[in-house]
């Protein structure tokens, strides 16, 4: 596999002068990294001699109760914190040993049983979270042409500024240079570096769907420079800055929070399921009025429904606004009922003339007829089959898919740019019967469509999909059939209880199995938060956080498929997205973040900046739980010599190591890349 080159200003923004060698740790962990795809064993598996994995480790208290064999405590503890959790925070290991680790999932399946107010504390920050549709609406309104165009011109002139400086910058430098100043030619780099154009922020305007660009579905809008997908993450977005009353801002706070309940909430499955849901119902942020339902949708709709029977989160996600919307079911409409209003009207009119002689007839226009009827849309219909409920292959037709959206015709929007409710129009709605699946569907005006849902969510082939990803999620990118048909069972014996499900799989074997443990690649997402975690850095600002998500390929609520972001491995590794994630290991550990503090010194010990060798050990056992590859580990002690690694220069008798670039290229391994 050949790595291609990028340009410095973007793949090397972060770590330059350790980057631009050619033989640099860069390549090297990369080069481990693009493993991945191959299917090779990890380490950890691959090192346990074949006489020991006959041979059933000895019980640990700590695992009572648990279907666990083939995992040692720290193993199977460290597995429950990156799979049902954001990963482990320091002192979690020791802290859910002696819980004991039934209890701590126990506790993690039933949220509202734990105490999280100091989260609520952190989320107080962004107001955005407690307002309704209405009030979104009112006080975050669209801008006005006219301002709109006084920014576009105040960027435009911030651009110009920010390229002269970087003119002034480059002359200064080859100034120093004429004047005979040497440096070390690594360090040169840095500062030769160009600093990224931010560009026009255009999350204000609706991105139809039509629009979305080819490739994988996973990482749409992955390069886009807006206010969550990219551009240098240390830069403040308008969105946020001065306490901007623009629209993006919601989308933002609401990017911030998530981010925010990943790395700080107690209740970990909570979030990690909040997260699940979203994405299996996914709504695009980008389309419309969508930013303003957004909030409500997550906060009303799925997050009391994480744990519960499944058939009313389905419910509740059919009538929300945002789902009308994204899905454009609002508009969607009977043919007829155009004609039945006209007829309905015509009836009235000749009823009152019979009675007093007026009013007189209505000149027809045709044309303002025609503009004004409804046809129905199948989008919603298709998308509740295909991607909520039975899957691709549920058994489900093509004549099917029209009467499900024959059943969903009057299911709208009240008053779509003022409060944004859930309205039943009967007078939209196709009273004709229908036939969903072999079944006849005629229970009347709403009902058709609850119907449709029922029996839907009751279907074997529902079971069947949502366990199996279930199962993909958090166990492995291809789940043993075995575990899913057990799920499946469980999931129409419990009348689709979510809670059970989960429980069904969390105490099967497969879960604790050898093959699962360190099975899955992070998402982005997954990356950036468990890297925090792990270092315990404190966030007092969580965007620069949230752009390095959209960096590395996951922006936040700005999947435009409905498919959702994709939860298997081939998404997400590709060299610019593996390097990315090297380079933010690398700026969250060596405080160049804004807003993030992180104290790699009392983690690793001070007496460790003395010898790198003791640096790397201690890294590798704190961040990787002792588990690193032989070709990891030969790659990193080569670079223990780096003057980076080393803080001094050639000649320096007394050198220090910089324990910020030991912990980041270890959270950047591809060891820590996997969970």
């Amino acid at each position: 596999m050949r790595l291609q080159a990028r340009p410095a200003s973007q793949a090397f923004h972060w770590v330059p002068a350790i980057s631009a060698t050619p033989r640099s740790i860069l390549a090297a962990v990369l080069s481990v990294a693009c493993v991945f795809p191959l299917g090779i064993e990890m380490p950890a598996r691959a090192a346990i001699p074949a006489a020991a994995k006959d041979k059933k480790p000895k019980a640990d208290p700590s695992l009572k109760g648990l279907p666990i064999t083939e995992l040692s405590a720290d193993e199977a503890i460290l597995h429950a914190l990156n799979r049902l959790a954001y990963g482990p925070r320091p002192g979690d290991v020791e802290r859910v040993r002696q819980m004991g680790l039934a209890k701590w999932i126990e506790q993690q399946l039933n949220p509202n049983s734990i105490d999280d107010r100091a989260l609520d504390a952190r989320l107080a920050d962004y107001p955005t979270l407690r307002l309704s549709t209405a009030k979104l609406i009112d006080e975050y309104p669209q801008p006005k042409q006219a301002e709109k165009q006084a920014e576009k011109k105040a960027l435009a002139q911030e651009r110009q500024e920010q390229r002269r400086s970087d003119a002034a910058a480059v002359v200064e430098k080859d100034m120093q240079n004429a004047q005979g100043r040497s440096a070390n030619s690594e360090a040169a780099a840095v500062t030769s570096v160009s600093a990224p154009q931010p560009a026009a922020d255009n999350s204000s305007e609706p991105a139809p769907m039509k629009q979305q660009a080819p490739g994988n579905a996973a990482t749409n809008g992955a390069g886009r420079r807006d206010v969550l997908g990219g551009g240098d993450p240390n830069n403040v977005p308008r969105a946020i800055a001065d306490d901007s009353k623009r629209p993006p801002r919601i989308v933002a706070e609401l990017s911030m929070a998530k981010v925010t309940r990943a790395i700080y909430s107690e209740r970990q499955l909570q979030q990690v399921m909040d997260d699940f849901w979203f994405n299996h119902f996914n709504v695009f942020a980008g389309k419309g009025e969508d930013r303003y339902y957004l909030t409500a949708y997550e906060r009303d709709v799925i997050q009391p429904r994480a744990f519960g029977k499944f058939k009313d989160l389905v419910t509740a996600t059919a009538k929300s606004p945002a789902m009308l919307f994204y899905l454009d079911n609002f508009l969607s409409a009977d043919p007829r009922a155009a004609q039945r209003q006209a007829a309905q009207r015509a009836a009235r009119q000749q009823w009152r003339r019979g009675r007093f002689g007026w009013p007189p007839p209505p000149t027809a226009n045709p044309q303002q007829a025609k503009k004004n009827e409804r046809g129905l849309n199948e989008n919603y219909g298709r998308e509740l089959m295909e991607l909520h409920t039975l899957g691709v292959d549920g058994g489900y037709t093509q004549k099917d898919v029209t009467e499900v959206a024959r059943c969903f015709t009057g299911w709208t929007i009240d008053k779509p740019r003022q409060y944004a409710d859930f309205k039943f129009d009967d007078k939209l709605h196709d009273p004709d019967p229908k036939t969903v699946l072999g079944k006849k569907i005629h229970a009347g005006g709403m009902k058709d469509g609850e119907q449709v849902i029922d029996l839907l969510a009751h279907h074997p082939s529902t079971a069947k999909f949502i366990s199996t990803k279930l199962a993909r999620r958090f166990v492995s990118d291809n789940p043993p059939p075995a575990l899913v048909n057990r799920m499946a069972e469980t999931f129409q014996s419990s009348d689709g209880d979510i809670r059970a499900v989960l429980k069904t799989m969390i105490w099967s074997p497969e879960f604790w199995s050898r093959e699962s443990y360190h099975a899955k690649i992070k998402t982005p997402l997954e990356l950036v938060v468990s890297a925090v975690r792990a270092l315990g850095t404190d966030v007092d600002t969580p965007m620069p956080l949230v752009q390095w998500v959209g960096r590395i390929g996951e922006p936040l609520y700005q999947c435009q498929p409905p498919t959702g972001y994709s939860d298997k491995a081939d998404a997400w590794v590709n060299t610019g997205a593996l390097l990315n994630r090297l380079n933010y290991s690398l700026a969250l550990a060596g405080n160049k973040m804004r807003g993030a503090r992180s104290d790699v010194p009392s983690l690793l010990g001070a007496d460790s900046s003395a010898d790198p060798k003791t640096a790397l050990d201690r890294a590798v056992q704190v961040f990787l739980g002792g588990q690193a590859g032989t070709t990891t580990v030969e790659t990193l002690e080569k670079q223990l010599d780096n003057p980076q690694v080393l803080q001094a220069k050639l000649d320096d008798p007394r050198k220090q190591v910089d324990l910020g670039v030991v912990a980041g290229l270890v959270l950047g391994a591809p060891e820590f890349q996997r969970h």
